[in-house]
């Protein structure tokens, strides 16, 4: 879901609508569930992103949005299983995504990354908030690299899945959401300004480049589940849209150093 708040502040930060204050009434029973759980685990932290975040998720509809830091990844997947079969008529599922301390460390383009997220994109629901003293960090190619920046190593990752998977659907929507928020950070590099919204940035860069339209509107309908991908079309989209996006990205914005 849009977030009508975010963008660019006065000093040339990134401003986000996430809140605390946000999370719709409907969603606080999964919110509670998960900082009990999170909070018998010593030391491990919990942040909500996404639209519950916003205060734009919708019932039975959206997906809770959870990034557990200090919480073992077996622990974190099987509480989100947990949590998805508890609340499913609540939402479409209970998705975290564990971050280890180390994680925000150092100067590699992936720890600013996670520092930005954490800063602009993520509510602090119970534990020590490793988030807490940290700066509002510049809207720029730095910040969209530190998102993004994986996305040659994602499209590599990709096609040596996409004939070794049972069901290519869940694949597809992987790479259909994580090639359009790459996009998000070409536009928002190209037009200095800010922006995750895979869907705005689809329309806005199917104007500058008119050849990737058609791609980028197959790849919003694999985001979204309007469509269905088999592994042909994920292969011929690996091949077409997302190699060029791909190559778009490392001129504009940059990749990751191996």
């Amino acid at each position: 879901m849009r977030d009508p708040d975010e963008g660019v502040g006065s000093g040339g930060t990134i401003v986000t609508g996430v809140a605390r204050s946000r999370v719709p009434a409907a969603f606080e029973p999964v919110v509670r569930a998960a900082i009990d759980a999170v909070a018998k685990v010593d030391g491990a932290s919990a942040y909500l992103y996404g639209s519950v975040a916003t205060g734009r998720a919708r019932v039975g509809a959206s997906d809770v949005d959870l990034l557990p830091v200090g919480l073992e990844r077996t622990a974190a997947l099987r509480l989100g299983r947990e949590l998805s079969a508890r609340f499913a008529d609540l939402c479409r599922g209970v998705e975290l995504a564990p971050l280890a301390p180390g994680d925000l460390a150092g100067e590699s383009d992936e720890a600013y990354g996670n520092r930005v997220f954490l800063r602009h994109y993520a509510v602090h629901l119970t534990g020590p908030d490793v988030a807490a003293g940290l700066p509002a960090y510049p809207a720029d190619a730095r910040a969209a690299r530190g998102f993004n920046g994986d996305i040659a190593r994602e499209l590599e990752r990709w096609r040596a899945a996409v004939d070794a998977v049972d069901d290519p659907r869940p694949l597809g929507r992987r790479v259909a959401r994580k090639t359009l928020l790459a996009v998000a950070g070409i536009v928002s590099v190209h037009d200095r300004t800010w922006t995750t919204d895979r869907e705005l940035a689809a329309h806005r860069w199917a104007a500058v480049d008119p050849a990737r339209g058609a791609g980028l509107t197959t790849l919003l309908h694999w985001s979204d589940g309007r469509a269905v991908p088999d592994a042909a079309a994920i292969r011929t989209q690996l091949d077409t849209t997302v190699t060029a996006i791909t190559t778009r990205f490392a001129e504009l914005v940059g990749l990751w150093e191996d």
